[in-house]
């Protein structure tokens, strides 16, 4: 039987600053099928932008092509989708089949994203929903902990070393 999960969710100012957060974890041995990532997966630029599918990868083109090939290389489940109106988002981690349930059951929540949608149904107070949709619209990034209340708990005091990150005390039960 699993223990009881929590969550805890941060915003990340860059994608240098989720990746050394993401990094930071894995080094200390924290397991990282346990984390969500979502982002902007573009940013405008006159070079081309693309995703396509290998096998069981994703790979993605673009000026943030090598951050997200990365990440997909670490986290599990990665996934792209076109969200109004958040746009091309990028995400891997458990929170991508709370999407996908989220579109495919159409639970979307008052006027939020599909997104926003699966943050609400994973206990996150639609206020900080908002907060969350707004960081993502600002081309900043989402890093969710998910676990047991020690894992949570372990990973707030790994990550406690790498500000700058926002809202990094936001624990859902």
């Amino acid at each position: 039987m699993q223990a009881h999960t929590n969550a805890s969710v941060s915003i990340c100012n860059s994608h240098e600053e989720a990746e050394t957060a993401i990094q930071t974890l894995k080094k200390f041995g924290f397991d990282v099928r346990k984390l969500s990532l979502i982002g902007k997966g573009y940013h405008s630029e006159e070079h081309p932008v693309g995703f396509y599918s290998t096998g069981d990868k994703i790979r993605a083109w673009g000026s943030t092509g090598a951050f997200w090939g990365s990440m997909w290389g670490i986290l599990m489940a990665p996934a792209v989708f076109m969200l109004p109106p958040l746009g091309m988002i990028a995400m891997a981690g458990p929170i991508v089949s709370v999407v996908i349930s989220a579109l495919e059951g159409a639970v979307l929540v008052g006027g939020l994203s599909a997104v926003g949608a699966a943050l609400s149904q994973l206990g996150v107070p639609k206020d900080q929903v908002i907060v969350y949709e707004t960081a993502l619209k600002a081309d900043k990034y989402v890093l969710m902990v998910h676990g047991s209340d020690d894992e949570v708990a372990r990973a707030k005091s790994i990550l406690a070393g790498t500000q700058p990150m926002e809202l990094a005390e936001t624990l859902l039960n």
